[in-house]
């Protein structure tokens, strides 16, 4: 085994790396969102990269003896901003989410004595932890810096999309130490870590694994380290040792023996006081060490530091030159911090030889996609996934192949629920992978359509799933059955309206009917009376003491029945014939905006906070991300144009804390971008986008080679924020939305903005957006 590493060490080749600078990147700061909600990573990456390189400031374990720590909620990124000190780098972690893992394999570089415990954030000096300041602290796109100021050590972070690599200045004259800690992880907690296995090659390289069981039941994370100078020393400890040690008790394992494992290992390099600085390069891999050995060479062989960091930023720039636009600082700063957010997630998970870790944990070999992981799809099938099929098309074929594998690899036969890392974790609501399936297939991604329609079926029919089989039988799930049974329903109404519109495209006219037919269950938790949607019962009859205003125990999932209530996206001419009409549905659209919504209705909610309401309008939550264009339905659309850029304005902000709720893997981001080019996909699947208002005077959008979409809006601002007019390519534009056939060829979209609303701006029924309802 080790002849094979050396060799293939030595036959890595040198890669120049070219770095030039191009305006949008300049605007990405990595920074927004890492206060509180935004549980954003600051750290070095490259897009859509498996690695992603950052530090963590705290590790809160989950749960002690099984009861759940709160304050672990936090730190979901592994990074809190008003922390005052770093317990190290880690490798892997998710960008915004609400649950979270991850956190593999830990670097801390020390000096002076040797610790291995991670010490407190009151006395750093108890542990390998370090105090830092956002003084000497410094992050953008690919790149990450900081002072460890207990240390006097500068450390510094970048990325390729499958290895990370760290750059430690020591201070001179003093021994040089890094901390390698495989018991450390986000979500923590005690056994955690079932399994880890370092294997010390040579001087210079360590190979080594740890299986987890957080999110990801069963994680497999395969490393291969290089340093820049050779180990004289080192050390390893075992904070949970095994009861019974075998014949390995005969050695002494503590110290300098190249052989390591256990459940809650920390080991220590020793590299004596040499004042170069220590240039260190973990490459990961699902599959093997080799294969992680295989990346290091590929990705990272022969490359310095400062080459790595260099080609990490040309990626960005690369990636961020899909969007050209004009405005002023604070705007850009926004719009390409937030177009950053949107490519982190998912993430590449295969090795460069094209041989990756399939959900049923066998090793699959893939020579036509590139597969990929971390699908948050509760959230992204609303914008993130359409986004990719407007402005990155190849990448969301792959991610659909992706899911289709998962898919067949399922002993469930379902697509992914939300899944990384080989594992599915079954977070959230609903089967939405169809939806990600469906509008990809509606916007022309070339992908099996028999496979994908195979799929979408199965999802919508494992009847164990969440209430499936009885929603099957009775048309809705039922609150005694399932306690947010009202949001399944309506969410599994819209998946199975996505079927039926695949099925009918297809030819398929019985299949397509038997979804037509489960689309319209969205009635069924609809009560007549109040014409809110709220719990029913096995029975048919409704909950007792329904409560439209609170989160808790009323049927619904991180939402209440205001803000569930308006979730029809596939209908909402029918969702506004059961309010009782347009007159009725408005003032409702009104009060949902203005009238004040008192903590105690979200208290328990995590996920729910003052800072992501306007009114009772949760925008910090997914669920209501398509309500502000339900005015288009209406006969007050103007309105639309109003609390659109209400929220632009109050929930995203060029700040730390400048995110009104979790990213979630980039849904929040693409919201921002779609609302900011003056359109949103209020229902995946449709043809259409539901027409805004726009943000910027001007936005260029590359939608394909050589193909743009530009969108003019002179003198649009706060004021002027009302759209007296629309034309497409020079010609005057009535309908209230635009479709995918306006667009994919380029095209050029200009509204005439002004500082009053045009009242007398309405739309026929044949102008409107989509209604399953009015479908001939």
């Amino acid at each position: 085994m080790k002849n094979y590493l050396i060799a293939l060490i030595a036959a890595c080749p040198v890669v120049a790396a070219a770095a030039q600078t191009r305006p949008a990147t300049d605007y990405i700061d990595p920074m927004i969102g890492t206060r509180s909600m935004g549980h954003v990573f600051p750290g070095a990456c490259v897009p859509y990269g498996i690695v992603q390189l950052s530090p963590d400031t705290e590790m809160v374990p989950h749960n002690i003896d099984g009861k759940y720590q709160p304050e672990a909620y936090r730190y979901c990124a592994g990074y809190q901003y008003d922390d005052p000190t770093i317990v190290g780098f880690s490798h892997t972690h998710l960008s915004g989410t609400g649950h979270s893992d991850l956190g593999d394999i830990l670097l801390m570089p020390t000096v002076g004595e040797i610790r291995t415990e991670r010490g407190t954030a009151e006395h750093p000096e108890t542990g390998y932890r370090s105090r830092f300041s956002h003084e000497r602290e410094r992050a953008a796109a690919g790149y990450y810096e900081v002072m460890l100021d207990d240390y006097g050590i500068r450390a510094q972070l970048t990325a390729t999309e499958r290895v990370g690599l760290h750059k430690y200045t020591y201070p001179a004259g003093e021994d040089q130490h890094l901390i390698l800690d495989l018991d450390h992880g986000i979500y923590n907690y005690e056994g955690k870590t079932r399994w880890a296995q370092v294997r010390v090659e040579n001087d210079t390289l360590v190979t080594g694994y740890r299986i987890t069981s957080g999110w990801a039941r069963t994680n497999y994370t395969y490393f291969a380290m290089s340093f820049s100078k050779p180990v004289r020393e080192y050390g390893a400890r075992d904070r949970r040792p095994l009861d019974y040690g075998g014949g390995w008790r005969k050695f002494d394992t503590e110290r300098n023996f190249p052989e390591i494992g256990g459940c809650g290992i920390v080991m220590h390099f020793d590299f004596g006081d040499d004042s170069a600085p220590l240039e260190v390069k973990v490459a990961l891999s699902a599959v093997g060490t080799r294969g992680a050995l295989a990346n290091l060479c590929a990705e990272a062989g022969g490359r310095t530091f400062d080459q790595a960091a260099a080609d990490a930023a040309r990626k960005w720039e690369e990636q961020m030159s899909v969007i050209e636009a004009q405005g002023s600082d604070e705007a850009l700063r926004m719009l390409y911090t937030s177009l950053y957010h949107t490519m982190i997630n998912p993430s590449v998970y295969m090795d460069t030889d094209g041989k990756y870790r399939g959900v049923d944990h066998e090793i699959h070999q893939t020579r036509d996609f590139t597969n990929y992981t971390v699908f948050s799809v509760w959230d992204t099938y609303r914008a993130l996934h359409p986004l990719f099929n407007l402005i990155c098309r190849d990448r969301s074929r792959d991610i659909v192949n992706s899911m289709l594998a998962h898919y067949r690899q399922s002993v469930h036969r379902i697509l992914p629920v939300w899944s990384h890392m080989g594992n599915e974790n079954w977070c959230m609501i609903g089967y939405h992978s169809v939806s990600v399936v469906g509008d990809a297939l509606d916007k022309e991604i070339d992908v099996d359509r028999k496979l994908a329609l195979e799929a979408m079926i199965g999802s919508a029919n494992c009847d164990y799933y969440d209430g499936t089989g009885i929603y099957k039988q009775l048309g809705y799930v039922p609150y005694d059955v399932k306690s947010t049974g009202s949001s399944m329903t309506l969410e599994y109404a819209y998946d199975d309206w996505v079927i039926y519109r695949t099925a009918r495209r297809m030819g398929l006219s019985d299949e397509a009917e038997t979804y037509r037919r489960r689309a319209l269950n969205y009635r069924n938790v609809f009560d007549p009376e109040t014409g809110f949607a709220r719990a029913r019962m096995s029975d048919g009859s409704w909950k007792p003491d329904f409560n439209r205003y609170d989160t808790h125990g009323q049927g619904f999932i991180e939402g209440n029945s205001w803000n569930y209530s308006m979730y029809v996206p596939h209908d909402p001419a029918g969702l506004i014939a059961l309010m009782g009409g347009d007159g009725q549905f408005t003032a409702r659209l009104d009060s949902l905006f203005t009238e004040y919504l008192p903590d105690r209705y979200f208290a328990q909610t995590e996920d729910v906070t003052r800072e992501g309401l306007l009114g009772m309008y949760v925008h910090g939550n997914e669920p209501s991300h398509h309500v502000p264009y339900l005015y288009m339905w209406t006969s007050q659309p103007w309105k639309t144009q109003y609390w659109v850029r209400e929220i632009m304005d109050r929930m995203y902000r060029p700040t730390v804390d400048g995110l009104c709720g979790n990213d979630d893997c980039g849904q929040m981001s693409a919201w921002y971008i779609f609302t900011a080019m003056g359109f949103y996909p209020v229902c995946p699947g449709t043809d259409q986008y539901v027409l805004g208002a726009p943000y910027l005077p001007y936005m260029k959008v590359r939608v394909g080679e050589g193909r743009y979409l530009e969108i003019k809006a002179p003198g649009v601002s706060s004021k002027n924020r009302y759209v007296h007019g629309v034309k497409l390519n020079g010609k005057p534009y009535t309908r209230a939305y635009i479709t995918y056939a306006d667009l994919k060829g380029g095209a050029v979209l200009e509204f005439d903005m002004r500082s009053t609303p045009d009242k007398r701006r309405c739309f026929s029924a044949e102008e409107r957006p989509y209604s399953l309802s009015c479908e001939q």
